[in-house]
């Protein structure tokens, strides 16, 4: 997430997942060099292609003869991780290719250096990359749609880190109980703005006393919201204020097939339900 305030990352650990496999490895890197630059790289895919990005930016000098420790600025040194990708693909994709295997890679990469904003990008498979700008505070790589909703609800580019943290751990603790590929331990860096060097970081495992609270507060919380929320009425009059989901008289009908000429109807369908004042009239003719 990219803040007025700063920038909050947020990883999970877990590679690969099946019913007697799980593999872990750390998914964020820093290259920091405190007071001068701090930078942080996330990556989701192919865990090999992954690792030899994060290994080969440490190293790499670009044709413009700088690299992730010298680059002037943070879109050029976003511009060396797409370098980079597309270093890999020429080194890699060809005989991954030739084993089944995509080219499957996908990044967050943000930071300041001395000078300039923080800035937070988004590099793609192909070495391409976007920005994030206020219109839109943050990416998610990865499994991102179980953990999405409530951060497209909750963050602005005016919430502060420490209520953006929050809800950056209760977008995760979302997804770790939809989806098995995700999981334990967690990476959390939390930076402020202009301090060039990383002050607040905590891996989170099952044992972590805030996270467990997140994790039982919020499934509470969530459940007494719901019993607080009124059933629908069904056939309701025209002027029933709030729960009416549909109304006597509405025009709705599902889409029925027709029947073969082959089988005749068990029984008539019910007729259209009447309001009082029609059945009244009814009964009067």
């Amino acid at each position: 997430m990219r803040l007025d305030a700063g920038l909050v990352f947020l990883s999970d650990s877990r590679t690969n997942a099946g019913v007697d496999q799980v593999s872990t490895a750390r998914k964020l890197n820093v290259f920091e060099n405190p007071g001068e630059r701090m930078m942080v790289l996330m990556t989701a895919g192919n865990l090999s292609i992954s690792q030899s990005v994060r290994q080969l930016l440490s190293e790499h000098v670009g044709s413009a003869g700088y690299g992730i420790w010298t680059a002037p600025n943070m879109y050029e040194a976003a511009r060396l991780v797409g370098e980079v990708v597309r270093l890999v693909h020429e080194r890699d994709a060809k005989a991954l290719a030739e084993f089944g295997i995509d080219f499957n890679v996908s990044l967050i990469f943000g930071g300041q250096i001395k000078g300039e904003r923080c800035r937070l990008f988004q590099v793609y498979s192909a070495g391409n990359f976007i920005e994030s700008h206020n219109e839109n505070t943050y990416f998610q790589i990865g499994e991102a749609k179980y953990g999405k909703p409530i951060i497209d609800r909750v963050v602005t580019p005016s919430t502060s880190l420490d209520e953006a943290a929050k809800c950056a751990l209760i977008s995760m603790d979302s997804t770790l109980r939809s989806n098995i590929s995700v999981g334990l331990p967690l990476d959390l860096l939390v930076y402020e703005n202009d301090s060039l060097a990383v002050t607040r970081f905590v891996t989170i495992d099952e044992k972590n006393q805030y996270f467990q609270m997140i994790r039982t507060t919020w499934g509470q919380q969530l459940k007494t919201i719901f019993e607080g929320i009124e059933a629908p009425v069904w056939n309701a009059a025209p002027d029933t204020p709030g729960t009416a989901l549909s109304t006597a008289g509405m025009a709705s009908k599902p889409v029925r097939m027709p029947l073969p000429d082959s089988i005749s109807p068990a029984t008539q369908p019910p007729a259209p339900p009447q309001s009082f004042a029609q059945q009244f009239g009814n009964e009067q003719q």
